[in-house]
Formats: structure tokens, C-alpha cells, sequence
């Protein structure tokens, strides 16, 4: 290990996500079946060519380059060749390397290669990853990580730690594609992504968020006040030219006061901005419909456990009244399921897949229960003996298998139990885009004549994204599973001839002009990418000069 004082008055960091590619089998412990995308991956996967297909930056690396002093450098999904390259000639000082925990082996090749190709450099390892037990014995760091890295690279670095965090003008995703055909700025209203705090304040024993950041309850708040919020997303607003935010806090909606404060200030500066949360279903209860309208809340992701489940973010708190009430109010709702819990049986788990989806939120995320390392769940699976020996670490996110003997459910049922989740969901209700459109159309109908001004003009704005372009969608996947899901089909196809009728005859020419070429590409797509196109985000090169330090005291 290096002197920690040692490092003060080195000037050049790289701070750098794992090499690609991901969306294959390698030795490197990259899986097809786990490409680097999120719906891909853990929502729309089952949805064909209407799939939503999307890659996301690597928002903690950096968080952590816009608030240091130092000359530095940010690689974002390099290949191993741009990473040896730009670590050749030992230029960077400090090597700090981020990874989860299904990347290990490309951590420690990166560990590896910097030792080989930059030996004088501090390597540093952060990210999840960092919750391995043995991680000291997997990776070649002098410094391993966990939790919150923007203090700690402060501290590393002889600056003030406890200054404010700078947060950067963070596009929310890039790389958007839909039915084979790339959509520029991400389709509909491009998002700036801010991150208000890391942890989480429910614990779910499963978490791993919750585990790596200190615990249950365990919540470092990097905005505090619903002032300070605003002028964050007033910073981005002007940066990137957005009025939509995907807002990263565990359980954003739980902080009422500063929702609220947010919320006067938007009032004041008569923004008509729209949120995407994250929020539990006793958070949201809180709020009237009309508070969270006003607040601009557009989507919000909240978990769906089992009712029968043990998890109290769910308590008193009727789900599907809640989420059918949030629909009619033009508000998307995204879900979130564990699929076998300890409670489960291949009996019962088929009855609870059901009542998630009944929901029909627009998009529905289905997880396998996991003890991830470093979880709660993880320690009290291991100490009862009840973890697979052999499974790749590679292979523990929640997509493919169980690893850990269930008491009902085999590791092979487990896959065929998840699969079979985003299958049903799929097939009875149909792609997440159409919901999607639904659900603008439900708040579009509600609010477009608001007497709040502020509240008219989103909706305003949403109905003019469903007039010029989303209809041609809904052509398109009406056609598409016309034969293959009638019931669909047929509600997709009201939905459409109700947004023509109310949008006239320009929306009627666009739909009949550019479905039939959707419709040809989506089916094109699904020919030729039965399990979707394997997608690779490009690679990202960011560099910072250096600025005088805040020096700590």
C-alpha cells in the first residue's frame, strides 16, 4: 500500500468505467444475456424489435472528475486496446478503475495491465465491485473503495472533502434505438440526469445500494434542500437544452420537504419541467395527485413486490389502486418485481407474476432475488450454507440463474420462472412503448386545458409529441402483432384512431406514411435479431485541465 500523504502532490488521474465489449461470452466475464443496457437488459428484453434500446453514462466517474482539482482524464466503455493506449508512457499518476461486481475479471485485467504498461501509478478500484469479500484477493490495487468516492478521491487528493458537489451536466442516455432505426437526442423529450444522493433509505435486504453505501438508512445526501435542487437542474436546463430530469435518489418522493421546496421554486420560476423518480408506494401515498402533477412527476419507478412479501415499502398501500390512479393522471409507471422470494413455490410464484402484471405499468422490471456480495441477504445465505458453489461471479446480477439453493425452486426453474415474467408481460400487455403513449394520452386528455399554466404546457408539449410521429409508432405495432395478439393489436389500434381523431388529418397522413416504414424495420429487425441486436456503447473521452485546489483543513 502507498502512503496516503504520498499522493497529495500528484497532478494527472484517469478515472475509467471496464472495457467492452459487453453484449458477448468472453474470458473476461462479458455475457450476451447481460449486454450494457438497461432496459435491454432488465425491462423491454422480451419485447422484440420494440424493445427500448438505450445505453447510459457512467454518471459516478463522473460525478467524481467534475469535483476535483487535478488534471484528469475520463474513459467511458474503451476497448482493452484504447485503455492500454491511453495508460502507456505512465502519464496518469492515479488509475481509479470502476466496475460492478459481474466485471471483476475485466477490473483485475485492467489492475493488470496498468501495472504492466504504467507502473509508477496508484491504482485504485471503486464501484460495487468493491463489495466482493475477497476483492483484495481478485484485483491488484493499492486501493480499493467502498461507498461514496467523490469524498474519498477529495481526501486522496488533499482537498476539501466536504465541499459542495459540482454536479455536470449529465445527458440522461444515448445510443437510443427502436424498431431497428436509431432516434436521435433519445426520442420524444432528451433528459439531463441529476444525482441527488447515493443509498437507500428502505434497506431491502437484498439491496445492494443499500448494502454498499453503509447500510439500511444509510443516505448521503448531496442536495439537502429543494433550492439547491433547482438550481442544479436550472444549470442543466441551460446546458443541454432539457425540461425533463431522470432524478437519481433511491426515494426521491420520501423527502417531502425538499420535494416541496423544489416544487414552490418551480412554481416561482414558472418551470414546466418533468420528473422521472424513483419512489416506494408509501412515499408516493403522501402526496396528492394534484402535488405530484404540479411537481411534474412524469415517471416514477416503484418496487411491486409480492403483497406477500415482508418488505415495508409496500405497507398499507394498495399498488394497483395507486398505480391505475397515477396512469389516469398521465403519470408512467415503472415496476419493479423479485421474482422468487423465499416465500415462492413454482405454484405460487406464477400467481404473483400475475398480480404484478396486472398492474400494466408501462415498463416492468423483473429481477431474480439474488444474495449479491456484500448484501445482508449474501451474508445470511452464506452462514446458512446455502450458497451454489461454482457460480461465476460473472453470472450473479439477477438475469440469469439463482446462486443459492432455493427452498422451492431449482437454479434451471429459476431462469424458466424469469423468462416466463417478461414473456407474460409482454404478451398480455403489449409493448411498453404503446403503454407509454397510453398513458401520455390519459394526461394529455386531463390536463391540456389546466387553469395552471405551468401544468398546461407540459401537456401541451406531450401532445404535441403524440401528434407528430407517435401514431405512426402505434401503426406499426398494431400491424405487427395483428396476427400474433389480437387483443393487443385491437387496443392499440383504438388508441391510434382516438389520437387521429383529436389530432386531424396531418396526424392520419403521418401515421399511414411512416408506420409502413417502421413496420418493414421492425420486422427486419426481428428476422434478423430474434433475441434483440447486440449493441455496444461507443467509447468517451473526457479531459479536464486542472484547476487550484480547495485544500482541506
Amino acid at each position: 500500500m502507498h502512503d496516503h500523504r504520498a499522493v497529495r502532490n500528484r497532478k494527472n488521474v484517469l478515472l475509467t468505467s471496464v472495457f467492452g465489449p459487453f453484449s458477448r461470452d468472453d474470458e473476461f466475464g462479458s455475457r450476451s444475456i447481460n449486454p450494457m443496457e438497461l432496459y435491454h437488459n432488465q425491462v423491454t428484453r422480451a419485447q422484440g424489435p420494440f424493445s427500448l434500446r438505450m445505453s447510459h453514462r457512467s454518471w459516478g466517474i463522473q460525478l467524481i472528475q467534475h469535483n476535483i482539482s487535478a488534471p484528469s482524464t475520463l474513459l467511458d466503455f474503451p476497448t482493452r486496446d484504447r485503455y492500454i493506449k491511453e495508460i502507456s508512457g505512465g502519464r496518469h499518476d492515479i488509475i481509479g478503475i470502476s466496475g460492478i461486481i459481474a466485471n471483476v475479471k475485466k477490473v483485475s485485467e485492467m489492475c493488470r495491465l496498468a501495472r504492466v504498461h504504467s507502473p509508477k501509478s496508484t491504482v485504485v478500484v471503486g464501484g460495487h465491485v468493491c463489495a466482493i469479500p475477497e476483492i483484495n484477493d481478485l484485483v491488484d490495487a493499492d486501493y480499493v473503495v467502498r461507498g461514496e468516492g467523490v469524498r474519498w478521491m477529495r481526501q486522496f487528493l488533499g482537498e476539501d472533502a466536504g465541499a459542495p458537489i459540482a454536479h455536470p451536466a449529465l445527458p440522461s442516455s444515448f445510443g437510443f434505438r427502436l424498431m431497428g432505426i436509431p432516434i436521435p437526442r433519445g426520442g420524444g423529450a432528451p433528459a439531463a440526469t441529476i444525482v441527488c444522493s447515493v443509498g437507500c433509505p428502505m434497506g431491502c435486504n437484498f439491496c445492494t445500494t443499500s448494502a454498499f453505501f453503509g447500510g439500511k438508512g444509510k443516505v448521503t445526501h448531496f442536495y439537502e434542500k429543494g433550492a439547491e435542487l433547482f438550481k442544479v437542474m436550472e444549470n442543466a436546463e441551460k446546458a443541454l437544452g432539457v425540461s425533463s430530469f431522470f432524478i437519481m435518489d433511491e426515494n426521491f418522493l420520501l423527502y417531502q420537504k425538499r420535494a416541496l421546496e423544489l416544487l414552490d421554486c418551480m412554481k416561482a420560476g414558472g418551470k414546466a419541467w418533468s420528473l422521472y423518480v424513483f419512489s416506494s408506494a408509501n412515499a408516493i401515498a403522501k402526496y396528492s395527485m394534484r402535488q405530484l402533477v404540479e411537481l411534474g412527476v412524469s415517471w416514477v419507478w416503484i418496487g411491486l413486490e409480492s403483497p406477500n412479501s415482508k418488505y415495508n415499502k409496500l405497507a398499507s398501500v394498495d399498488t394497483l389502486q395507486l398505480t391505475n390512479e397515477l396512469r389516469a393522471h398521465g403519470i408512467r409507471v415503472h415496476g419493479s418485481t423479485i421474482v422468487g422470494l423465499e416465500h415462492h413455490t413454482p405454484e405460487s410464484v406464477g400467481c404473483e407474476i400475475d398480480y404484478a402484471v396486472s398492474h400494466e405499468a408501462e415498463c416492468h422490471q423483473f429481477m431474480l432475488y439474488t444474495p449479491v456480495p456484500g448484501t445482508e441477504l449474501y451474508a445470511e445465505i452464506a452462514r446458512a450454507g446455502r450458497l451454489l458453489p461454482d457460480v461465476d461471479l460473472a453470472d450473479i446480477h439477477g438475469q440469469y440463474k439463482f446462486n443459492f439453493e432455493h427452498p422451492a425452486i431449482s437454479r434451471d426453474e429459476s431462469k424458466v420462472l424469469l423468462d416466463n415474467a417478461f414473456r407474460y408481460d409482454y404478451e398480455r400487455n403489449g409493448p411498453s412503448l404503446y403503454r407509454i403513449i397510453r398513458t401520455m394520452w390519459n394526461g394529455w386528455n386531463r390536463y391540456k386545458s389546466d387553469p395552471d399554466a405551468r401544468v398546461r404546457a407540459r401537456f401541451i408539449e406531450e401532445g404535441r409529441q403524440l401528434a407528430k410521429g407517435y401514431g405512426a409508432t402505434l401503426w406499426a405495432m398494431e400491424k405487427y402483432l395483428k396476427n400474433s395478439n389480437q387483443a393487443v393489436s385491437a387496443r392499440i389500434r383504438k388508441l391510434r384512431l382516438d389520437m387521429e381523431n383529436e389530432f386531424g388529418f396531418f396526424s392520419r397522413w403521418l401515421d399511414r406514411t411512416v408506420g409502413p416504414i417502421l413496420l418493414w424495420s421492425a420486422k427486419r429487425e426481428a428476422r434478423r435479431f430474434p433475441d434483440g441486436r447486440p449493441i455496444e456503447p461507443r467509447t468517451f473521452v473526457d479531459r479536464l485541465p486542472g484547476r487550484a485546489p480547495a485544500l482541506s483543513v
